[in-house]
């Protein structure tokens, strides 16, 4: 299964048949996941991935530095579980990349 991350409010993932989804899920057509997007355009939309993934992983460093000094009540099964949703936001961040590098050159590669 594709990691699927929260960002920016919606649901987001990409599906087995490399169909990227946000909004409404992974079966959106593109128009649908445009007009789910609510008119934000694609730097918008890779910025706050961006941020949410950075806000993962700075809860994940702030709980798993909590845990080792044993500051307050945090358990080992929240610092892992931050832990791996920092991980699976950073690959989704991965994989989203190569696919839009992977249009691009697809994009540029085709014959005029």
């Amino acid at each position: 299964m594709d990691p699927l991350q929260t960002i920016a409010g919606g649901t987001f993932g990409i599906g087995k048949s490399n169909r990227i989804g946000f909004g409404a899920g992974l079966t959106a057509t593109p128009t649908e996941q445009a007009s789910n997007l609510g008119g934000a355009s694609f730097t918008e939309v890779i910025g706050a991935a961006v941020d949410k993934v950075s806000e993962l992983q700075g809860e994940s460093s702030s709980l798993s530095k909590d845990f080792q000094l044993e500051k307050g009540d945090v358990g080992l099964e929240e610092t892992m579980i931050a832990m791996q949703k920092a991980s699976l936001g950073f690959q989704a961040a991965v994989q989203v990349r190569n696919k839009v590098v992977q249009a691009y050159n697809d994009i540029m590669n085709m014959p005029v």
